[in-house]
């Protein structure tokens, strides 16, 4: 089991995974389907986060699938802002391998 606390070594895999999205729902799918969500570099592929993955904790990644979610706008009286996007990575791992975000 690995931490997300052992990425601090890798300074490539750094700046492609920004952190780990744990909610409700994240750890459901992480317990049943063994995939893992983390919120990756908006300019990173599949082939750099899965690298990433393998090369900081030593797992074996099955397969990768990716999100961008569009920031929405908000408008306050003549102020029109928007919020800041985001690309999600879906990290499914090898049956006998797990993460521990906890």
């Amino acid at each position: 089991m690995s931490s997300f606390s052992d990425l601090t070594g890798n300074t490539q895999a750094r700046h492609i995974i920004k952190s780990a999205l744990v909610t409700e729902k994240t750890t459901h799918v992480s317990e049943r389907y063994n995939c893992f969500v983390l919120e990756v570099a908006g300019t990173s592929n599949k082939l750099e986060i899965k690298q990433a993955v393998e090369g900081s904790w030593g797992v074996r990644v099955v397969g990768i699938r990716t999100q961008t979610r569009v920031g929405k706008s908000h408008r306050h009286k003549a102020i029109i802002a928007v919020g800041r996007s985001k690309k999600l990575a879906f990290v499914t791992l090898h049956s006998d391998d797990r993460l521990n975000f906890l």
